[in-house]
C-alpha cells in the first residue's frame, strides 16, 4: 500500500547516494583528472566496497524485476531502493506516494565545492548539476537541486543559467560568508538577481554552513561518542553539532535581511532544509527586536522599509525535523513557513515521518496541514 495517501504530499528533502564515479562521469575530462576522491568521513562507512556491494544488489533487483515495497520502513543509505538508480527511484517514489520530491546530493561536494583551484570548483559544480539533472530527467515529480559557489559571481550566474537549462529547479548554496565578504555584499547582487530572473529558489542545507562549534567543548574528559550514523570514527553529527545547527542559517539570513538583499530583490525566495525549525518563531521575534533596538545607530537597519521578520515570511520556508512539534510551530509562527520532508533515503528521516508530524497536529486545521504538506513547497519552488 502506498505510504502517503489522502492529500498531496511534496517532499522538500530527499537525496541520492553517490557512487564512487558519480561526479567523474559528468565532468569534463580536464577537470576529471584533478578531482580528489569522494570523502566518506561523514558516512557510516569508510569503505567504497560497501557502495560497490550495494550497486551489485541493485543490479540483481533490476534483473529480477523486483518492485520496491514499503520503502519508507525499509533499508536506508546506499541499500535503499532508488538511492542511486533513477529508474528504481521512480518505483520507490510510486511506493512513497509523494507528488513532488526535491533531490539533493549527499557526499560529492567534498570533491570540488571548496577546492582552491576555482576551475576545479566550478568544473565540479558543472558536473554535479549535469548529474543531478540527468538523475531527475525521466520523472517529472523529481526536482534536481543543483549546487553553486558564489566565489566568482559571474561564473556562478553562468553555471546557474546552464543548470536551469538542463533541468535543475533549485540551487543549494553554502550558508556562509563568501571569502571575506557577507553574502549581502553588493558584489553578489548579480547572483541574487539571477535567482529572481531565472525564477528558482536558493537552498541552505545541513553540511555546508558557517562553522560554529568551538573545539574545546569536545574536550570534556570523556570518550568520543559515535556519530548519528553509529560510526565510531565518523564525522557526521553528534549532539553538540546538532545543538548548533541553526546558528549558521540564522547568521546567513540575518545578513540577507539587514544588508538589504531581500529589500532589493523582492522576488527572491529560498528554503532552509534539514536544519530544523524549532528556532524559527523566536528568530523572527529577535529580528524585529533587533530592528527596533538598532535602527537609531545602524543606517542599514533604518533603511529597511518593511518589518524585518516580514522579509523572512515573504521569502523563506523551513523543514522541521521529524519529532519537532510542528503543530506548536504553526500556532506560534503561522501556516506559511513550514514544509514536509522525508530525507529519503537517509536514516535521519525515520521510518514514518508523516506519522511523527501528525502526532503534533492536534487542533491544526486541514487547510494548515495542506500548506505544510504541499502548498508551501509549491510556493517555494514556484
Amino acid at each position: 500500500m502506498t505510504y502517503a495517501t489522502n492529500r498531496l504530499y511534496c517532499d522538500a528533502d530527499s537525496h541520492i547516494m553517490e557512487t564512487r564515479d558519480w561526479i567523474a562521469k559528468f565532468t569534463d575530462p580536464e577537470i576529471r583528472q584533478k578531482l580528489p576522491e569522494m570523502s566518506l568521513l561523514k558516512s557510516g562507512t569508510k569503505s567504497f566496497e560497501v557502495i560497490n556491494e550495494a550497486v551489485m544488489r541493485q543490479k540483481q533487483r533490476s534483473a529480477h524485476g523486483e518492485a520496491p515495497l514499503d520503502v519508507v520502513k525499509g533499508l536506508k543509505g546506499w541499500n535503499a531502493p532508488g538511492a542511486f538508480d533513477p529508474s528504481e527511484r521512480t518505483a520507490a517514489l510510486n511506493d512513497l506516494g509523494f507528488n513532488r520530491q526535491l533531490v539533493f546530493s549527499t557526499f560529492s561536494a567534498s570533491q570540488y565545492l571548496h577546492h582552491d583551484d576555482l576551475d576545479v570548483r566550478y568544473g565540479g559544480v558543472r558536473g554535479h548539476n549535469r548529474a543531478m539533472a540527468a538523475f531527475c530527467a525521466s520523472d517529472s515529480r523529481l526536482i534536481a537541486a543543483g549546487q553553486l559557489s558564489l566565489a566568482e559571481p559571474q561564473r556562478c550566474v553562468a553555471e546557474m543559467t546552464e543548470a536551469v537549462r538542463l533541468g535543475c529547479g533549485a540551487f543549494w548554496i553554502p550558508g556562509m560568508p563568501v571569502g571575506d565578504k557577507s553574502p549581502g555584499h553588493p558584489d553578489f547582487d548579480v547572483v541574487w538577481q539571477a535567482f529572481c530572473s531565472l525564477n528558482v529558489p536558493f537552498l541552505l542545507h545541513v553540511g555546508l554552513n558557517s562553522p560554529t562549534k568551538i573545539a574545546a567543548y569536545e574536550n570534556n574528559g570523556q570518550p568520543r561518542p559515535k556519530d548519528i550514523t553509529g560510526a565510531e570514527g565518523g564525522e557526521n553529527l553528534r549532539v553538540r553539532d546538532f545543538m548548533l545547527l541553526s546558528v549558521g542559517p540564522q547568521q546567513f539570513l540575518s545578513a540577507l535581511v539587514f544588508d538589504g538583499v531581500f529589500a532589493r530583490f523582492p522576488r527572491l525566495r529560498g528554503g532552509v532544509i534539514e536544519l530544523g525549525a524549532g528556532w524559527v518563531p523566536e528568530y523572527l521575534r529577535t529580528l524585529d527586536l533587533s530592528q527596533k533596538v538598532f535602527r537609531r545607530t545602524d543606517p542599514s537597519v533604518e533603511a529597511l522599509p518593511m518589518k524585518a521578520s516580514d522579509y523572512i515570511r515573504r521569502a523563506m520556508k523551513f523543514t522541521p525535523f521529524p519529532g519537532e512539534d510542528v503543530g506548536r510551530l504553526i500556532k506560534d509562527a503561522g501556516t506559511e513557513l513550514f514544509m514536509f520532508s522525508s530525507d529519503y533515503p537517509h536514516p535521519e528521516g525515520t521510518d514514518d515521518p508523516i506519522g511523527r508530524f501528525e502526532r503534533t497536529f492536534e487542533g491544526i486545521s486541514e487547510e494548515a496541514k495542506n500548506k505544510f504538506y504541499s502548498e508551501n513547497f509549491q510556493a517555494m519552488i514556484g
